[in-house]
């Protein structure tokens, strides 16, 4: 009698740990799991509510695993092996794989929030139902914060440094706002959802939530946010431009909340004309996802296939 193997992932993130444990072959949910981080008590405390939850699936399942994915919210370094551009930020210098695998006792894997959601929609989201055949696809997170990662033949590029993919902190504007990462004018201090609504504000002097001047963009009823879209679509343009030119995807999936903005499908895309090396012609596919915030465990199940 042939036993399906389990692939078992967590999406660690700030408020909630997540868990899910899969079937391999079928793709079937045998449970999901959630429960808070509470990062305010310190790493170690973060490790402990990990083992908690992988006991809780273990005893509802009745399965052990073999090994373990996880996402991230930062990444674990290739040469240090410590965790680095943690936005929980008590993880950063942390030998988080070596603690984990002693923790938990199996083989562990990790990768950052953004290359497990573009590993879940390459291999099991929205790339195999509309393009099968794709070879490469990028995943772009626009939300909050702005990031990118490279899937291959349905793998993952991590890179030497372990920034594979990394186009959040690209600088798009040499004079703009300064960033937490020490530069000026990056992808996300350009056009994530916090720096658009905070262009507005610094245009317009009144404070309104992007879905809201998204909505008097579209009402043509207010220059201020005509003016804010156009930042995003010009940006968005330019800015993707570089991934085309370097690595000609086949697909690429855009994620987080900016993504729902139906017009960076389409104004956004033309505006990837003007810098595009194809003479103006853009036939990469732009998708919205498949898989939502589900993406992430979804993800870190696939790093242990």
């Amino acid at each position: 009698m042939n036993i399906e193997k389990h692939l078992w992932g967590i999406d660690l993130g700030g408020t909630k740990i997540e868990g899910i444990v899969l079937g391999a072959d079928s793709g079937d949910i045998l449970i999901r799991k959630r429960i808070p981080t509470e990062a305010d008590q310190g790493y170690q405390h973060i490790i402990g509510q990990i083992k908690k939850l992988i006991n809780q699936l273990k005893d509802e399942t009745g399965f052990k695993p073999e090994a373990i994915g996880f996402s991230t919210p930062g990444t674990l370094d290739p040469g240090t092996q410590t965790m680095k551009n943690c936005n929980t930020t008590c993880m950063n210098g942390q030998p988080m794989k070596k603690d984990l695998k002693e923790a938990l006792g199996v083989p562990v894997e990790l990768a950052n929030d953004a290359n497990c959601f573009a590993l879940a929609e390459a291999n099991m989201g929205i790339v195999p139902e509309k393009y099968p055949d794709a070879q490469v696809v990028f995943g772009v997170i626009m939300g909050t914060g702005v990031g990118g990662a490279v899937v291959v033949n349905g793998k993952v590029i991590g890179g030497k440094h372990g920034i594979g993919g990394e186009w959040g902190h690209n600088v798009l504007e040499e004079d703009g706002e300064e960033c937490y990462c020490g530069k000026r004018g990056c992808n996300e201090n350009v056009f994530s959802g916090k720096s658009l609504e905070k262009y507005y504000e610094k245009i317009s002097g009144e404070k309104r939530k992007l879905k809201e001047v998204v909505e008097r963009y579209r009402a043509n009823s207010d220059p201020h946010a005509t003016a804010t879209m156009q930042r995003l679509f010009k940006s968005f343009g330019k800015a993707i431009h570089y991934i085309i030119n370097v690595l000609d995807p086949d697909v690429v999936v855009l994620g987080g909340g900016v993504s729902n903005i139906d017009e960076v499908y389409t104004e956004g895309v033309k505006e990837l004309e003007n810098y595009i090396f194809n003479h103006r012609k853009v036939e990469t596919v732009f998708l919205k996802p498949k898989l939502g915030d589900s993406a992430g465990v979804f993800g870190a199940a696939e790093l242990v296939r």
